[in-house]
Protein backbone atom coordinates (compact mmCIF):
# COMPACT_ATOMS: atom_id res chain seq x y z
CA UNK A 1 0.00 0.00 0.00
CA UNK A 2 1.15 3.55 -1.01
CA UNK A 3 -0.08 7.29 -0.55
CA UNK A 4 1.51 10.11 -2.74
CA UNK A 5 0.79 13.43 -2.73
CA UNK A 6 3.13 16.22 -5.03
CA UNK A 7 3.26 19.55 -3.44
CA UNK A 8 2.15 22.59 -4.94
CA UNK A 9 3.51 24.95 -1.82
CA UNK A 10 6.74 24.12 -2.93
CA UNK A 11 9.24 26.95 -3.41
CA UNK A 12 12.06 27.10 -6.04
CA UNK A 13 14.05 28.93 -3.88
CA UNK A 14 12.61 28.95 -0.47
CA UNK A 15 13.40 30.77 2.56
CA UNK A 16 12.94 30.99 6.10
CA UNK A 17 13.63 34.32 7.31
CA UNK A 18 12.47 36.05 10.42
CA UNK A 19 13.72 35.70 14.38
CA UNK A 20 11.83 32.26 14.70
CA UNK A 21 14.66 30.88 12.20
CA UNK A 22 17.80 33.14 12.83
CA UNK A 23 19.06 30.51 14.27
CA UNK A 24 19.41 28.60 10.23
CA UNK A 25 22.40 31.27 10.59
CA UNK A 26 24.66 29.54 12.43
CA UNK A 27 27.71 26.86 10.65
CA UNK A 28 29.90 25.81 13.43
CA UNK A 29 27.84 22.15 13.35
CA UNK A 30 30.58 20.11 11.84
CA UNK A 31 33.65 21.87 13.64
CA UNK A 32 32.03 20.92 17.12
CA UNK A 33 30.86 17.85 15.76
CA UNK A 34 35.03 17.05 14.51
CA UNK A 35 36.13 18.02 18.48
CA UNK A 36 34.21 14.87 19.31
CA UNK A 37 35.91 12.08 20.68
CA UNK A 38 35.39 8.79 18.15
CA UNK A 39 34.50 11.44 15.52
CA UNK A 40 34.53 10.19 11.70
CA UNK A 41 32.31 10.74 8.53
CA UNK A 42 30.22 7.89 8.14
CA UNK A 43 30.98 5.85 5.25
CA UNK A 44 29.34 6.75 1.71
CA UNK A 45 28.34 3.51 -0.31
CA UNK A 46 27.89 2.38 -3.95
CA UNK A 47 25.26 0.00 -4.97
CA UNK A 48 25.54 0.17 -8.86
CA UNK A 49 23.98 -2.96 -9.37
CA UNK A 50 20.73 -2.55 -7.55
CA UNK A 51 21.13 0.77 -9.53
CA UNK A 52 20.95 -1.44 -13.03
CA UNK A 53 18.50 -3.81 -11.70
CA UNK A 54 16.31 -0.58 -11.24
CA UNK A 55 16.96 1.39 -14.22
CA UNK A 56 18.56 3.74 -12.54
CA UNK A 57 22.38 5.81 -12.75
CA UNK A 58 23.89 5.48 -9.18
CA UNK A 59 22.69 4.45 -5.59
CA UNK A 60 24.46 6.45 -2.92
CA UNK A 61 24.12 5.64 0.82
CA UNK A 62 25.28 7.41 3.49
CA UNK A 63 25.47 4.82 6.01
CA UNK A 64 24.69 6.08 9.31
CA UNK A 65 24.58 2.88 11.17
CA UNK A 66 27.63 2.94 12.97
CA UNK A 67 27.78 6.53 14.32
CA UNK A 68 29.68 6.95 17.37
CA UNK A 69 29.18 3.67 18.07
CA UNK A 70 25.24 4.19 18.69
CA UNK A 71 23.91 2.93 15.57
CA UNK A 72 22.05 5.85 14.58
CA UNK A 73 22.48 9.52 13.41
CA UNK A 74 20.96 10.90 16.34
CA UNK A 75 23.90 12.06 18.31
CA UNK A 76 24.71 14.08 15.66
CA UNK A 77 21.62 16.28 16.96
CA UNK A 78 21.48 16.16 20.84
CA UNK A 79 24.94 16.54 21.74
CA UNK A 80 25.12 19.83 19.49
CA UNK A 81 21.91 20.97 21.07
CA UNK A 82 23.28 20.44 24.55
CA UNK A 83 26.70 21.78 23.80
CA UNK A 84 24.61 25.00 22.36
CA UNK A 85 22.13 24.77 26.04
CA UNK A 86 25.75 24.57 27.77
CA UNK A 87 27.20 27.14 25.93
CA UNK A 88 24.05 29.69 26.40
CA UNK A 89 23.82 28.90 30.37
CA UNK A 90 27.79 29.78 30.31
CA UNK A 91 27.88 32.96 28.60
CA UNK A 92 24.86 33.98 31.08
CA UNK A 93 27.07 33.32 33.72
CA UNK A 94 30.65 33.89 32.92
CA UNK A 95 33.15 36.14 30.77
CA UNK A 96 35.16 33.77 29.56
CA UNK A 97 34.09 31.94 26.00
CA UNK A 98 32.90 28.46 25.74
CA UNK A 99 34.15 26.29 22.61
CA UNK A 100 33.98 22.83 22.09
CA UNK A 101 36.92 22.18 24.07
CA UNK A 102 34.56 23.69 27.18
CA UNK A 103 32.61 20.79 25.95
CA UNK A 104 35.26 18.42 26.93
CA UNK A 105 36.65 20.06 30.10
CA UNK A 106 35.40 18.25 33.16
CA UNK A 107 36.22 21.58 35.47
CA UNK A 108 34.05 24.00 33.54
CA UNK A 109 30.96 21.64 33.36
CA UNK A 110 31.63 21.55 36.79
CA UNK A 111 31.69 25.15 37.15
CA UNK A 112 28.28 25.10 35.37
CA UNK A 113 26.52 22.55 38.01
CA UNK A 114 24.28 19.28 37.19
CA UNK A 115 21.24 18.68 35.15
CA UNK A 116 18.85 16.55 33.76
CA UNK A 117 18.27 16.09 30.78
CA UNK A 118 15.11 14.57 29.47
CA UNK A 119 13.57 13.27 26.07
CA UNK A 120 10.63 11.39 24.59
CA UNK A 121 12.06 8.63 22.04
CA UNK A 122 11.07 5.78 19.86
CA UNK A 123 14.65 4.68 20.56
CA UNK A 124 17.33 6.48 18.67
CA UNK A 125 17.05 10.00 19.93
CA UNK A 126 16.72 9.21 23.52
CA UNK A 127 19.88 6.91 23.25
CA UNK A 128 21.72 9.85 21.85
CA UNK A 129 20.65 12.00 24.78
CA UNK A 130 21.63 9.09 27.42
CA UNK A 131 25.05 9.09 25.50
CA UNK A 132 25.71 12.73 25.70
CA UNK A 133 24.38 13.29 28.85
CA UNK A 134 26.91 10.17 30.48
CA UNK A 135 30.06 11.84 28.48
CA UNK A 136 29.39 14.81 30.69
CA UNK A 137 28.81 13.25 33.74
CA UNK A 138 25.28 14.02 33.94
CA UNK A 139 21.62 12.31 34.57
CA UNK A 140 19.35 11.40 31.84
CA UNK A 141 15.00 10.20 32.15
CA UNK A 142 13.99 9.01 28.48
CA UNK A 143 10.63 8.44 28.08
CA UNK A 144 9.32 5.72 25.67
CA UNK A 145 5.76 4.11 24.41
CA UNK A 146 5.27 0.92 26.61
CA UNK A 147 5.29 -1.14 23.81
CA UNK A 148 8.49 -0.04 22.94
CA UNK A 149 11.23 -3.02 21.89
CA UNK A 150 13.39 -4.76 24.85
CA UNK A 151 16.32 -3.80 22.99
CA UNK A 152 15.85 -0.56 22.42
CA UNK A 153 14.84 0.17 25.74
CA UNK A 154 17.78 -1.53 27.39
CA UNK A 155 20.40 0.30 25.12
CA UNK A 156 19.35 3.17 26.60
CA UNK A 157 19.65 2.01 30.10
CA UNK A 158 22.77 0.97 29.05
CA UNK A 159 23.94 4.34 28.58
CA UNK A 160 23.13 4.90 32.40
CA UNK A 161 19.73 6.74 31.54
CA UNK A 162 16.41 6.22 33.57
CA UNK A 163 13.55 4.93 30.90
CA UNK A 164 9.90 5.91 31.84
CA UNK A 165 7.57 4.09 30.07
CA UNK A 166 3.88 5.36 29.08
CA UNK A 167 1.45 3.94 28.06
CA UNK A 168 0.28 5.57 24.74
CA UNK A 169 2.20 6.51 21.55
CA UNK A 170 4.91 8.97 21.08
CA UNK A 171 3.37 11.86 21.14
CA UNK A 172 2.06 11.26 24.83
CA UNK A 173 5.41 10.69 25.49
CA UNK A 174 6.61 14.06 24.79
CA UNK A 175 3.82 15.44 26.80
CA UNK A 176 4.31 13.45 29.54
CA UNK A 177 8.51 14.91 29.08
CA UNK A 178 7.69 18.11 28.86
CA UNK A 179 5.40 18.20 32.01
CA UNK A 180 7.93 16.16 34.16
CA UNK A 181 10.23 18.50 32.54
CA UNK A 182 8.87 21.62 33.68
CA UNK A 183 7.74 20.45 37.22
CA UNK A 184 11.41 19.18 38.29
CA UNK A 185 13.35 21.59 36.80
CA UNK A 186 14.69 19.26 34.19
CA UNK A 187 16.21 20.16 30.90
CA UNK A 188 14.25 18.81 27.75
CA UNK A 189 16.29 17.55 24.86
CA UNK A 190 13.16 17.22 22.70
CA UNK A 191 13.65 16.89 18.68
CA UNK A 192 10.13 17.65 18.11
CA UNK A 193 8.81 21.71 18.77
CA UNK A 194 5.72 22.85 21.01
CA UNK A 195 4.80 26.06 22.30
CA UNK A 196 7.45 27.61 24.35
CA UNK A 197 10.01 25.11 22.41
CA UNK A 198 11.42 26.03 19.94
CA UNK A 199 15.14 26.63 20.40
CA UNK A 200 16.48 23.22 21.10
CA UNK A 201 14.59 21.41 18.31
CA UNK A 202 16.45 24.01 15.82
CA UNK A 203 20.12 23.04 17.51
CA UNK A 204 18.61 19.25 16.71
CA UNK A 205 18.25 20.10 13.62
CA UNK A 206 21.35 21.87 12.79
CA UNK A 207 22.92 18.89 14.41
CA UNK A 208 21.63 16.27 11.62
CA UNK A 209 23.14 18.93 8.58
CA UNK A 210 26.51 17.37 9.54
CA UNK A 211 25.75 14.37 7.98
CA UNK A 212 25.43 16.25 4.56
CA UNK A 213 28.13 18.48 4.69
CA UNK A 214 30.30 15.45 4.94
CA UNK A 215 29.32 15.08 1.74
CA UNK A 216 31.07 18.26 0.34
CA UNK A 217 33.86 17.87 -2.21
CA UNK A 218 33.06 13.71 -1.84
CA UNK A 219 29.45 13.79 -3.54
CA UNK A 220 28.95 17.34 -3.81
CA UNK A 221 30.63 20.30 -5.40
CA UNK A 222 30.68 24.11 -4.98
CA UNK A 223 28.07 24.80 -7.77
CA UNK A 224 26.69 21.26 -8.82
CA UNK A 225 25.02 19.53 -6.06
CA UNK A 226 26.34 15.52 -8.01
CA UNK A 227 23.06 13.97 -7.16
CA UNK A 228 19.27 14.23 -8.97
CA UNK A 229 17.27 12.82 -5.99
CA UNK A 230 17.31 12.80 -2.32
CA UNK A 231 14.76 10.81 -0.33
CA UNK A 232 14.90 11.58 3.23
CA UNK A 233 12.52 10.31 6.31
CA UNK A 234 9.91 12.29 7.99
CA UNK A 235 9.34 11.56 11.31
CA UNK A 236 8.30 14.50 13.43
CA UNK A 237 10.38 15.89 10.38
CA UNK A 238 14.37 17.04 12.32
CA UNK A 239 16.23 14.74 9.22
CA UNK A 240 13.79 15.97 6.48
CA UNK A 241 14.49 19.78 7.40
CA UNK A 242 18.04 19.22 7.60
CA UNK A 243 18.07 18.31 4.33
CA UNK A 244 16.03 20.88 2.95
CA UNK A 245 17.80 23.69 4.62
CA UNK A 246 21.16 22.35 3.73
CA UNK A 247 20.12 21.90 -0.02
CA UNK A 248 18.08 24.89 -0.42
CA UNK A 249 20.75 27.06 1.22
CA UNK A 250 24.08 25.64 -0.83
CA UNK A 251 21.72 25.22 -3.68
CA UNK A 252 18.79 27.13 -3.89
CA UNK A 253 16.99 26.53 -7.22
CA UNK A 254 19.38 23.87 -8.15
CA UNK A 255 19.30 21.71 -5.54
CA UNK A 256 18.28 17.77 -6.31
CA UNK A 257 14.60 17.29 -6.01
CA UNK A 258 13.80 16.04 -2.62
CA UNK A 259 11.56 13.27 -1.31
CA UNK A 260 9.67 13.25 1.95
CA UNK A 261 9.06 9.35 2.72
CA UNK A 262 6.88 8.12 5.54
CA UNK A 263 5.42 5.34 6.82
CA UNK A 264 1.52 4.90 5.60
CA UNK A 265 0.78 4.61 9.98
CA UNK A 266 2.06 8.05 10.32
CA UNK A 267 1.65 10.02 7.05
CA UNK A 268 1.48 13.09 8.80
CA UNK A 269 3.86 15.03 6.57
CA UNK A 270 1.65 13.65 3.55
CA UNK A 271 -1.75 14.32 5.31
CA UNK A 272 -0.61 18.01 6.16
CA UNK A 273 0.44 18.44 2.16
CA UNK A 274 -2.65 16.87 0.88
CA UNK A 275 -5.26 18.92 3.11
CA UNK A 276 -3.59 21.07 5.37
CA UNK A 277 -3.57 24.18 3.63
CA UNK A 278 -0.45 25.21 4.40
CA UNK A 279 -0.49 23.99 7.87
CA UNK A 280 0.34 20.95 9.63
CA UNK A 281 -2.19 17.97 10.47
CA UNK A 282 -1.67 15.12 11.92
CA UNK A 283 -1.65 11.62 10.72
CA UNK A 284 -4.90 9.32 10.75
CA UNK A 285 -3.35 6.47 10.78
CA UNK A 286 -2.59 4.49 14.17
CA UNK A 287 1.38 4.91 13.94
CA UNK A 288 2.08 0.91 14.50
CA UNK A 289 4.37 0.88 11.88
CA UNK A 290 7.77 -1.57 12.26
CA UNK A 291 9.77 1.56 11.62
CA UNK A 292 9.95 2.64 14.87
CA UNK A 293 11.91 6.04 14.14
CA UNK A 294 8.62 7.20 12.59
CA UNK A 295 5.97 6.50 14.17
CA UNK A 296 5.14 10.22 15.17
CA UNK A 297 1.74 11.06 14.83
CA UNK A 298 1.90 15.49 14.30
CA UNK A 299 5.02 17.70 12.07
CA UNK A 300 7.32 19.51 14.38
CA UNK A 301 6.14 22.96 14.15
CA UNK A 302 9.82 24.00 13.52
CA UNK A 303 10.43 21.47 10.87
CA UNK A 304 7.22 21.70 9.58
CA UNK A 305 7.23 24.97 7.18
CA UNK A 306 11.00 23.83 5.84
CA UNK A 307 9.45 20.76 4.52
CA UNK A 308 6.74 22.09 3.13
CA UNK A 309 8.25 24.94 1.16
CA UNK A 310 11.24 22.76 -0.31
CA UNK A 311 10.08 19.44 -0.78
CA UNK A 312 8.10 18.88 -4.25
CA UNK A 313 6.46 15.35 -3.77
CA UNK A 314 5.88 13.01 -0.56
CA UNK A 315 5.47 9.39 -0.10
CA UNK A 316 3.91 6.85 2.32
CA UNK A 317 4.12 3.49 2.00
CA UNK A 318 3.64 0.06 4.03
CA UNK A 319 5.96 -1.91 6.39
CA UNK A 320 6.46 -5.07 3.31
CA UNK A 321 8.54 -2.24 1.61
CA UNK A 322 10.71 -1.67 4.20
CA UNK A 323 11.50 -5.56 5.38
CA UNK A 324 12.23 -5.90 1.39
CA UNK A 325 14.62 -2.85 1.76
CA UNK A 326 16.41 -4.12 5.02
CA UNK A 327 16.64 -7.82 2.99
CA UNK A 328 17.81 -6.04 -0.06
CA UNK A 329 20.77 -4.16 1.82
CA UNK A 330 21.16 -7.51 3.60
CA UNK A 331 21.96 -9.42 0.76
CA UNK A 332 23.21 -7.34 -1.40
CA UNK A 333 23.20 -7.97 -5.65
CA UNK A 334 26.75 -8.62 -7.03
CA UNK A 335 29.72 -6.30 -6.07
CA UNK A 336 27.71 -3.76 -4.34
CA UNK A 337 28.50 -3.51 -0.08
CA UNK A 338 26.26 -5.52 2.37
CA UNK A 339 24.56 -2.90 4.65
CA UNK A 340 23.05 -3.16 7.67
CA UNK A 341 19.80 -1.44 8.09
CA UNK A 342 17.26 -1.02 11.02
CA UNK A 343 13.32 -0.78 10.06
CA UNK A 344 13.45 2.76 10.44
CA UNK A 345 17.04 2.80 8.58
CA UNK A 346 15.31 0.80 5.43
CA UNK A 347 13.06 3.90 4.85
CA UNK A 348 14.82 5.57 1.77
CA UNK A 349 15.45 2.25 0.04
CA UNK A 350 11.79 1.23 0.54
CA UNK A 351 10.62 4.48 -0.57
CA UNK A 352 12.67 3.77 -4.09
CA UNK A 353 11.79 0.39 -4.21
CA UNK A 354 8.33 1.23 -3.97
CA UNK A 355 8.71 4.07 -6.62
CA UNK A 356 10.41 2.09 -8.85
CA UNK A 357 8.83 -1.55 -8.74
CA UNK A 358 5.16 -0.54 -8.15
CA UNK A 359 2.63 -0.42 -11.14
CA UNK A 360 0.42 1.37 -9.18
CA UNK A 361 2.79 3.98 -8.99
CA UNK A 362 4.29 4.19 -12.86
CA UNK A 363 2.26 7.53 -13.70
CA UNK A 364 3.92 9.00 -10.34
CA UNK A 365 7.44 7.43 -11.35
CA UNK A 366 6.79 9.52 -14.58
CA UNK A 367 7.06 12.87 -13.15
CA UNK A 368 10.17 12.32 -10.80
CA UNK A 369 13.72 12.59 -11.96
CA UNK A 370 14.34 8.46 -12.01
CA UNK A 371 15.41 7.15 -15.15
CA UNK A 372 18.33 5.54 -16.47
CA UNK A 373 21.06 8.25 -15.78
CA UNK A 374 19.59 9.65 -12.28
CA UNK A 375 21.42 9.92 -9.36
CA UNK A 376 19.91 9.10 -6.02
CA UNK A 377 21.10 9.75 -2.62
CA UNK A 378 19.33 7.56 0.20
CA UNK A 379 20.72 7.96 4.08
CA UNK A 380 20.49 4.90 6.39
CA UNK A 381 19.72 6.47 9.71
CA UNK A 382 19.79 3.31 12.02
CA UNK A 383 21.77 0.17 11.76
CA UNK A 384 19.84 -3.51 13.91
CA UNK A 385 18.81 -1.40 17.11
CA UNK A 386 16.35 -4.11 17.56
CA UNK A 387 18.70 -7.54 16.93
CA UNK A 388 16.23 -9.88 17.19
CA UNK A 389 13.69 -8.47 14.57
CA UNK A 390 16.49 -7.30 12.26
CA UNK A 391 17.26 -11.30 12.35
CA UNK A 392 13.97 -12.30 12.13
CA UNK A 393 13.02 -9.82 8.73
CA UNK A 394 16.61 -10.54 6.75
CA UNK A 395 16.48 -13.77 7.16
CA UNK A 396 12.92 -14.21 5.69
CA UNK A 397 13.41 -15.80 1.96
Amino acid sequence: MCETAFNELCQPRPEWPGEEYSFLKDSDMPAFHRSLPGYAPTPLLELPALAAKLGLGEIHVKDEGQRFGIKAFKALGASYAMYRFLKKRWQERFAEPFTPASFQDSKALEKLGSFTFCAATDGNHGRAVAWTAKKLGQKAMIYMPADSVAARVENIRGEGAEVVLVEGTFDLCVERCAADAARNGWQAISDTAYAGYREIPGWILLGYTTIFAELAGVLHGPMKVGIDLVILPAGVGGLAAAGAFYYSRHYGARRPYLVCAEPVSSDCFLESVRFGKGEPLPTKGRQTSIMAGLNCGVPSPLAWPIVRDAYPFFLAFGDGYAEQAMRQYYRPLKNDPQVIAGESGSSGLAALLALTTSPKLAEVRARLPLGKGSRVLLVNTEGDTDPVNFKKIVETP
